[in-house]
């Protein structure tokens, strides 16, 4: 998911739409003040599936250790990476920008890209002109990064351009 760490750290079980495979933030919840539909992947709703018995009697997917009643803060992956020592290898945002430099440099289309980072864009003109959310296409392009991850978690690490970004 390209999400930032707060939005997915919020994540709500009533935001989750499984019949149409769809996360819907509210645009309360959103940098840029604007809802965002999140196509959500086989992987991503297997995942969700595995988590319901776990946290599905309540009301955040991740809900925090010290008061299950709210949700776990933005820094929970931060601090993971830490524990796993990934200091200076990964961040929790950085996983933003892994995401957007991999699927550019797989040629997916940029306007697409940028929907899915819930990106405004700058050109005002462009920006009233242009309503669509690009859902099918970013579905079709998170399918393709999620079986991108599942490959790299079998072991499978994929260098990526001349920065040479690896999932981790």
């Amino acid at each position: 998911m390209t999400v930032r760490p707060g939005e997915a750290a919020g994540a709500a079980w009533h935001e989750i739409d499984f019949e149409n495979k769809l996360w819907n933030i509210s645009a309360e919840r959103m940098k840029k003040r604007k809802p965002h539909a999140v196509p959500l992947t086989p992987q991503a709703l297997a995942i969700l599936e595995y988590l319901k018995p776990i946290s599905g009697h309540r009301e955040f997917i991740f809900p925090a250790d010290k008061d299950p009643r709210t949700h776990a803060s933005r820094e929970t992956l931060g601090a993971a990476f830490r524990r796993m020592g990934l200091i200076g290898k990964q961040t929790a945002h950085g996983l933003r920008a892994l995401a957007s430099t991999t699927l550019n440099e797989q040629g997916f289309d940029s306007d697409v890209i940028e929907a899915a980072l819930a990106h405004v864009d700058s050109n005002k003109v462009r920006a009233a002109y242009n309503r669509t959310d690009y859902l099918e296409r970013r579905r079709k392009m998170m399918c393709w990064w999620s079986e991108h991850i599942e490959e790299a978690s079998r072991g499978n690490y994929s260098v990526t351009g001349s920065q040479h970004l690896k999932v981790v």
